[in-house]
């Protein structure tokens, strides 16, 4: 890989709209992240807030999430396999 060439944390999938796995440690320790707060909301949250709050939560965190991939990921378009 040359120095000129962007390297994603999160290519876009071989298949359908949206990201794939991570590619990258960055990218891996976004997700990994992501899932332990949504899980510290299991206990934290949800308990105090009830589902409404915990959804809300939820949805923020998700909101983070996506905009993570959208600055970092490959651009995301309808692919239907190899070109």
């Amino acid at each position: 890989m040359t120095s000129n060439e962007k390297q994603y944390w999160f290519p876009a999938k071989r298949y359908g709209w949206g990201w794939g796995v991570p590619t990258m440690w960055q990218g891996w320790v976004v997700l990994g992240l992501f899932f332990s707060l949504v899980l510290a909301g299991v206990v934290t949250v949800l308990p105090t807030y009830g589902t409404t709050g915990f959804a809300a939560y939820t949805g923020v965190l998700t909101l983070a999430l996506t905009a993570i991939c959208w600055v970092k990921g490959e651009r995301p378009q309808w692919r239907w396999g190899k070109k």
